[in-house]
C-alpha cells in the first residue's frame, strides 16, 4: 500500500522490514516468506560479497534447523564435518548423540551467506543491497523506515534479481519503490498501474521492523533498548593475508593469550591470523597491516613478511545483551541483541535460531491470526539462551588466561569434563541440542515439552519419511501415533495446522537425557519445538493450539 507523507514522498507498505541481510536477516526473511508475509530485506553493503571469509562454523542444532527447511545438504556439501564443540581446551565429542547430525560443520561465513542468498532467490525474496537505513520511526499504526540518499531500485518495474543481487534495467537512474499506482485490498498488495518510478522516494512503511544490523544496531538504538553487559579486557586482531616467509602454523599460548595461524584452505597462499594484542585497543580506527605486523612480532618474533591483506578486523571479549528484544513494533535479533567473545563459535548459530523462533510468531501477528502478546514469547524463550552463551564465553575467556590461578581452574575444568555426564551436559549446551523452552508455563510434563522434536524415521501413508521433511513448509504439525484426533476439535485450525498420522516403533531419545517415554501424539511448532505431548487423550491440546496458533480461521493474506 502506498501512502503519501506530508512532504509528498510516496512510501511502500510491507508487513515487515528487516534491516541487515547477514545470515540472521536472511533466515528471518525466509521464515516470513514461507509464512506468506511480504518482506523488505535491506542491506547497506553494495553486494552480497564479503571481504574475506569472516566467521565460520555451524553447530549441530543449526544444521538441524536447515534440515527442517530442506537445505541442510547444501551446507554439508560445501563444508567439512567435525567435532567442533569446545569448552576451554576440551573438545566435547557428540558423535553418540541421538541426532542425524552429531557433529559441527566447518564452513566460512561468506559461503554460509552465499548459500542462504541462493535459497532466498528461489523463494522469490530480493535482497536490497546498497540501502542505508538512516532512521526508524514507530507510531501506533506502523513504522516508517528512512533511507539515505543514493539507494538503488527497490523491487518493481526496472529491477531483477540475479543470484541475490539487484540489477537495474530502468535506464533513467531514478530510485524506484515498487510500482507506483499499487493499492491494497485486505492487506494484499495489488499492482494497478504506473511505471514504478518514484524519483526521490526515501521511505518505507511496515507493520514491524526487525533489526538484524549487528552490535551497533540502529534499530536497537531507535527502540531505546539498553545494551547491558561487561566491558572489554582484551582485544584481538584477525586477518587474512599472504606471507613472504613460511609461517609457524598452529596455535600458540603465552602470557598475552592465545594466537594462531592457519591456511584458509589446503594449499592456499592466504592464511588466517588471529593474535591477541599486547594491550587493549577498542573504539580506535580500523586496524592496519602495520598493527597486525607489530602484534605478530610481539608473539612470534617475526611477522613472516605478511602482505596483501584481504581483510583485517579487531574483536574484543566485551559481552553485551539487549535488556529487551522488543519495544512495540521494533524487534532485534542476532548480534543486534547479543555480542560476545567468539569462543565456541556460537554467535551466528544462536542468531539463526533467534530468526527461526521469531519468524513464525511475527508472521502470525502480522497476518492477524495471533495476538501481539505472542511476540512476548520470543524474548522469554531466546533471551535466556543468549544469556547462557554470554556467561559461557566469559568463563572461556577466563580459562585462557595464563596466571597460576586461571591455569589451575582450567586444569580442573579439563578433569571435570572428562566425566561422561559432564560431556553430555555441555555437549548438548554448546551444540544447541539441549535448548528447552518453557512452553507449559512451568508446569511439569513430558521431557519432550519445549525441546526440539527428534528427526525420526516415520512411516506416513505407508511410505518412509524423515520427520523434518514435514517441516519444510514451516507449518505447524500435529502428529498422532495411532488413531487420529477428532476432526471437529481441530476445525478452528484446520487451514494452517497439518495433521499427520504416523508410525514409529523405535526408541525416543534426547541429547543428555537418553531414552524417554513414547508419546501418543505431539504438537510441533514451525521452529521444530514440541508445544504439546499427548498421553492418549486430548487433554491440554485446545489450550496449546490456542496459545501458540490463535483461533482465527480467515484465509492467508500476503502483506
Amino acid at each position: 500500500m502506498f501512502t503519501p507523507e506530508r512532504s509528498g514522498v510516496v512510501v511502500q507498505q510491507y508487513g515487515v522490514v528487516i534491516v541487515g541481510a547477514g545470515s540472521v536477516g536472511m533466515m528471518l526473511a525466509a521464515e516470513l516468506t514461507l509464512a506468506g508475509v511480504e518482506v523488505a530485506l535491506l542491506e547497506r553493503r553494495p553486494s552480497q560479497e564479503l571481504a574475506g571469509s569472516r566467521a565460520g562454523g555451524l553447530q549441530s542444532r543449526t544444521i538441524e534447523v536447515f534440515d527442517q527447511r530442506g537445505i541442510a545438504e547444501r551446507f554439508l556439501e560445501a563444508g567439512t564435518t567435525a567435532q567442533v564443540q569446545r569448552f576451554g581446551e576440551v573438545t566435547l565429542d557428540i558423535s553418540d548423540f541421538p541426532t542425524r547430525h552429531p557433529y559441527g560443520l566447518g564452513l566460512w561465513q561468506n559461503r554460509i551467506e552465499a548459500i542462504l542468498a541462493e535459497w532466498l532467490s528461489e523463494l522469490g525474496v530480493t535482497i536490497h543491497y546498497g540501502c542505508e537505513v538512516t532512521g526508524v520511526e514507530p507510531d501506533e499504526a506502523g513504522v516508517t523506515v528512512r533511507l539515505g540518499d543514493g539507494h538503488p531500485v527497490l523491487e518493481g518495474a526496472g529491477s531483477t534479481a540475479t543470484d541475490g543481487a539487484i540489477e537495474s534495467t530502468a535506464g533513467d537512474g531514478h530510485p524506484v519503490l515498487e510500482g507506483a499506482g499499487s493499492t491494497a485490498t485486505n492487506g494484499a498488495i495489488e499492482s494497478t498501474a504506473g511505471d514504478g518510478h518514484l524519483g526521490g522516494a526515501h521511505a518505507l512503511r511496515a507493520q514491524y521492523v526487525v533489526g538484524c544490523d549487528g552490535g551497533r544496531s540502529l534499530v536497537r538504538k531507535a527502540a531505546g533498548i539498553d545494551f547491558a553487559g561487561w566491558d572489554a579486557t582484551v582485544s584481538n586482531l584477525v586477518a587474512e593475508v599472504e606471507y613472504g616467509a613460511p609461517p609457524e602454523f598452529g596455535m600458540k599460548h603465552d602470557a598475552l593469550g592465545s594466537h594462531g595461524i592457519g591456511p584458509i584452505s589446503p594449499g592456499s597462499e592466504t592464511v588466517r591470523v588471529v593474535v591477541t594484542e599486547s594491550e587493549l585497543r577498542q573504539g580506535a580506527a580500523e586496524p592496519t597491516l602495520d598493527d597486525l605486523r607489530a602484534a605478530m612480532r610481539a608473539v612470534w618474533g617475526t611477522d613472516f613478511g605478511v602482505h596483501s591483506p584481504t581483510w583485517i578486523s579487531r574483536f574484543t571479549d566485551a559481552a553485551r545483551q539487549a535488556t529487551s528484544y522488543r519495544s512495540g513494533r521494533l524487534l532485534i535479533a542476532g548480534d543486534a541483541a547479543h555480542v560476545h567473545y567468539p569462543a565456541g563459535g556460537q554467535g551466528l548459530n544462536i542468531g539463526v535460531q533467534d530468526a527461526v523462533n521469531l519468524g513464525w510468531k511475527l508472521a502470525r501477528v502480522v497476518t492477524g491470526r495471533s495476538p501481539e502478546s505472542l511476540l512476548d514469547t520470543y524474548e522469554s524463550e531466546r533471551h535466556p539462551v543468549a544469556a547462557r552463551v554470554l556467561r559461557d564465553t566469559l568463563a572461556q575467556v577466563g580459562l585462557r588466561r595464563s596466571d597460576e590461578r586461571s591455569v589451575a581452574v582450567a586444569e580442573a575444568v579439563v578433569e571435570l569434563l572428562s566425566l561422561d555426564a559432564a560431556r553430555k551436559r555441555w555437549g548438548a549446551r554448546l551444540s544447541g541440542l539441549g535448548v528447552r523452552y518453557d512452553v507449559a508455563n512451568g508446569a511439569a510434563g513430558h521431557p519432550l515439552l519445549g525441546r526440539r522434536m527428534p528427526d525420526l524415521p516415520l512411516l506416513v501413508d505407508e511410505r518412509p519419511l524423515q520427520m523434518y521433511t514435514l517441516l519444510h513448509a514451516a507449518q505447524p504439525l500435529l502428529i498422532t501415533f495411532g488413531q487420529p484426533l477428532s476432526g471437529e476439535l481441530l476445525r478452528p485450525w484446520r487451514q494452517y495446522i497439518r495433521a499427520v498420522v504416523a508410525t514409529y516403533d523405535g526408541a525416543w531419545e534426547l541429547p543428555e537425557l537418553g531414552e524417554v517415554a513414547a508419546p501418543a501424539a505431539v504438537l510441533v511448532r514451525p521452529d521444530g519445538y514440541v508445544a504439546w505431548v499427548g498421553d492418549g487423550t486430548e487433554a491440554g491440546l485446545v489450550e496449546a493450539l490456542t496459545t501458540w496458533f490463535g483461533t482465527d480461521e480467515k484465509e492467508t493474506h500476503k502483506f
